[in-house]
Protein backbone atom coordinates (compact mmCIF):
# COMPACT_ATOMS: atom_id res chain seq x y z
CA UNK A 1 0.00 0.00 0.00
CA UNK A 2 1.43 3.52 -1.20
CA UNK A 3 -0.03 7.04 0.61
CA UNK A 4 -1.03 9.71 -1.58
CA UNK A 5 -2.54 11.87 0.86
CA UNK A 6 -2.57 12.03 4.42
CA UNK A 7 -4.79 14.23 6.74
CA UNK A 8 -4.26 14.88 11.31
CA UNK A 9 -7.81 13.88 11.53
CA UNK A 10 -9.07 15.63 15.25
CA UNK A 11 -12.16 13.83 16.12
CA UNK A 12 -13.96 16.28 19.16
CA UNK A 13 -16.95 15.71 21.09
CA UNK A 14 -19.04 18.53 20.98
CA UNK A 15 -22.51 20.06 22.99
CA UNK A 16 -24.92 22.36 20.93
CA UNK A 17 -26.92 25.33 22.24
CA UNK A 18 -29.81 23.11 22.68
CA UNK A 19 -27.40 20.32 24.66
CA UNK A 20 -27.28 17.56 21.56
CA UNK A 21 -24.10 15.85 22.37
CA UNK A 22 -22.26 14.95 18.44
CA UNK A 23 -18.85 14.33 17.41
CA UNK A 24 -17.16 16.20 15.26
CA UNK A 25 -14.55 15.47 12.93
CA UNK A 26 -11.99 18.06 11.98
CA UNK A 27 -10.17 17.66 8.29
CA UNK A 28 -8.46 21.01 7.86
CA UNK A 29 -9.03 24.41 8.86
CA UNK A 30 -12.65 25.38 7.62
CA UNK A 31 -13.22 22.02 6.50
CA UNK A 32 -15.12 19.07 9.12
CA UNK A 33 -18.01 16.72 9.28
CA UNK A 34 -20.36 16.85 12.22
CA UNK A 35 -22.93 14.68 13.12
CA UNK A 36 -26.43 14.45 12.25
CA UNK A 37 -28.46 16.14 15.35
CA UNK A 38 -30.95 13.28 16.26
CA UNK A 39 -32.98 15.74 18.45
CA UNK A 40 -33.86 17.78 15.63
CA UNK A 41 -37.47 17.72 14.15
CA UNK A 42 -36.57 17.83 10.36
CA UNK A 43 -36.13 15.19 7.20
CA UNK A 44 -32.65 14.11 8.41
CA UNK A 45 -33.04 14.57 12.40
CA UNK A 46 -35.94 12.51 12.35
CA UNK A 47 -34.21 9.76 9.96
CA UNK A 48 -31.15 9.77 12.11
CA UNK A 49 -33.16 8.55 15.02
CA UNK A 50 -34.83 6.04 13.34
CA UNK A 51 -32.12 4.60 11.72
CA UNK A 52 -30.18 4.77 15.20
CA UNK A 53 -33.00 2.83 17.06
CA UNK A 54 -32.75 0.06 14.18
CA UNK A 55 -28.90 0.44 13.90
CA UNK A 56 -27.11 1.91 16.69
CA UNK A 57 -23.80 2.19 15.69
CA UNK A 58 -24.43 3.94 12.22
CA UNK A 59 -23.32 7.48 11.84
CA UNK A 60 -24.18 10.51 9.76
CA UNK A 61 -22.40 13.63 9.21
CA UNK A 62 -22.74 16.86 6.87
CA UNK A 63 -19.85 18.32 5.55
CA UNK A 64 -19.07 21.89 6.57
CA UNK A 65 -16.54 24.06 4.71
CA UNK A 66 -16.11 27.67 5.21
CA UNK A 67 -18.43 28.01 7.84
CA UNK A 68 -21.64 26.51 5.11
CA UNK A 69 -23.29 23.33 4.82
CA UNK A 70 -22.21 21.76 1.45
CA UNK A 71 -24.95 19.37 0.96
CA UNK A 72 -22.53 16.58 1.33
CA UNK A 73 -22.54 13.49 3.74
CA UNK A 74 -20.97 11.02 5.37
CA UNK A 75 -22.41 8.03 6.21
CA UNK A 76 -20.60 4.55 7.70
CA UNK A 77 -21.65 2.11 10.28
CA UNK A 78 -18.85 0.34 12.60
CA UNK A 79 -19.70 -3.14 13.02
CA UNK A 80 -18.36 -7.13 12.57
CA UNK A 81 -19.69 -9.53 9.59
CA UNK A 82 -22.34 -10.84 10.54
CA UNK A 83 -23.88 -7.27 11.27
CA UNK A 84 -22.82 -5.82 8.70
CA UNK A 85 -24.26 -8.58 6.16
CA UNK A 86 -27.38 -8.22 8.08
CA UNK A 87 -27.35 -4.32 7.14
CA UNK A 88 -26.35 -4.76 3.66
CA UNK A 89 -29.59 -7.25 3.14
CA UNK A 90 -31.81 -4.82 4.41
CA UNK A 91 -30.69 -2.26 2.52
CA UNK A 92 -29.93 -4.63 -1.17
CA UNK A 93 -31.70 -7.96 -0.35
CA UNK A 94 -29.58 -11.23 -0.23
CA UNK A 95 -27.85 -11.80 -3.59
CA UNK A 96 -24.50 -10.70 -2.59
CA UNK A 97 -24.34 -13.33 -0.23
CA UNK A 98 -23.85 -15.65 -3.43
CA UNK A 99 -20.39 -14.24 -3.49
CA UNK A 100 -17.02 -15.68 -2.63
CA UNK A 101 -16.12 -13.95 1.10
CA UNK A 102 -12.31 -12.51 0.52
CA UNK A 103 -10.57 -9.49 1.34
Amino acid sequence: MTTLKEWNVLVELVKTKKGAILYKINLEDNLFFLEQNPLKDSKYGVAYRMLKEKFPEFYMFWEIKDDAYTGRSLTARISNKRELDEFIETLVGGEFKNYEDFN
